[in-house]
């Protein structure tokens, strides 16, 4: 078959001839992305309004392991940020507040929480039967993924303590004390824009909780109406032989996409963000669900920095373990799973399971968003502590 015979026959390139120049369509998606991002970070910084009062007091008195890991979870889904919650708990470590043990399952915890953003905005899909089924898709996996890292890590780490054992041993061969921070220009600049919605919202409203609804529903429909003309602009901005390369290449080696979403993740500061960006490009089908997992995985290390820097920052022993206890936690987790293909891909497997029943009944992605990262984490914590 010719090369144009092979274009003419693209769904993408027929269904979507293009209208507008190569250059303006770019800007376009490019500011939608930003505007997506910025209706992420006003969903982020309501439920934040909301539950700060809250996250503050559960790191108190928590002793059990399992009550450790549900107060990781909630703490995260409440600020918004696994960034924000392991860097607390390296700060807790550092001046002797939490003890070590403790913080290791929280910080496991954290790895689950921080999940709940993109598979709130892959609800954003909502509309579009297939799209939302790709796109819920996307963001379980990574859930999925977390929660059998946790199920199996945990016990191993109640039994032997490996990870805090080894971390102890690396943080000892590791300078500590270094003043060590990194601002990243693009989550400032998306920081900036949701700031500017809420000063708007702030002047009309001066009722705290009203206001943190207000921040979440205004994201909410920026994240919808961003969604859609994402999907749409760069179905059409990207050609069907493109689209092609790009998964090929992704689809050779999982390093590629694990090494993407570490360098992405470090640049912005924001594993969510990462892989909040990789639902409207696996919805529009032009990221294959199986060639963006690896990016998820590459996420989860690079998000790891944060807690470093703080552990830096704070020139303790203890506070530089806890940190480390975090990164070689990812990376343990993609080392027992990730290798082996019989293994590798049931967490995407598992969400594609859900997606299909979420399809049909949008109610169930709702209520799974609900009951796994409020439901259980709540109880967990009544019942094991």
């Amino acid at each position: 078959m010719t090369e144009p015979e092979l274009v003419g026959t693209s769904p993408i390139a027929e269904s979507h001839r293009p209208t507008m120049p190569g250059w303006v369509r770019t800007a376009l998606v490019l500011t939608l992305l930003y505007l997506f991002l910025v209706g992420v970070k006003l969903l982020e910084s309501g439920v934040k309004v909301l539950g700060s009062d809250t996250a503050g007091g559960l790191f108190d008195g928590i002793t059990n392991p399992i009550a450790a890991l549900c107060v990781g979870i909630l703490a995260t889904v409440l600020v918004q940020s696994s960034s924000v919650t392991t860097a607390t708990i390296v700060g807790l470590v550092a001046a002797g507040q939490l003890p070590i043990e403790t913080a290791v399952p929280m910080i496991m915890g954290a790895n689950i929480g921080t999940t709940v953003t993109n598979t709130i905005v892959s609800l954003g899909s909502a509309r579009q039967t297939e799209g939302f089924r790709l796109a819920f898709t996307a963001a379980t996996m990574h859930d999925f993924f977390n929660l059998i890292a946790v199920a199996i890590l945990l016990p191993l780490e109640i039994a032997t303590g490996f990870l805090l054992n080894t971390a102890t041993w690396i943080a000892k061969k590791l300078p500590v004390g270094q003043d060590a921070t990194f601002d990243s220009p693009i989550k400032g600049a998306v920081k900036w824009g949701a700031q500017q919605f809420e000063r708007i919202l702030e002047f009309f409203i001066s009722n705290e909780t009203v206001l943190g609804v207000s921040m979440i529903l205004l994201g909410i429909v920026i994240i919808f109406i961003t969604l859609t003309y994402i999907t749409k602009n760069m179905r059409i901005l990207i050609a069907a032989r493109i689209e092609t390369s790009m998964n090929a290449a992704l689809a050779k080696s999982g390093l590629v996409g694990m090494g993407v979403g570490v360098i992405i993740t470090i640049a912005v500061q924001s594993s969510s963000i990462t892989t909040s960006i990789l639902v409207p490009l696996v919805a529009a089908g032009i990221l294959a669900v199986r060639n963006a997992y690896p990016i998820t995985l590459g996420a989860n290390i690079g998000t790891t920095v944060t807690a470093l820097l703080a552990a830096l920052a704070t020139g303790t022993l203890a506070g530089m373990e806890i940190a480390i206890v975090h990164l070689l936690f990812n990376v343990f987790a993609i080392l027992i799973i990730y290798p082996f293909p019989r293994i590798r891909y049931i967490p995407v497997d598992l969400a594609e399971r859900l997606a299909r029943l979420a399809m049909h009944r949008k109610s169930m992605a709702v209520a799974y968003v609900v009951v796994a990262f409020i439901v259980i984490p709540v109880l967990g914590i009544v019942i094991f502590n």
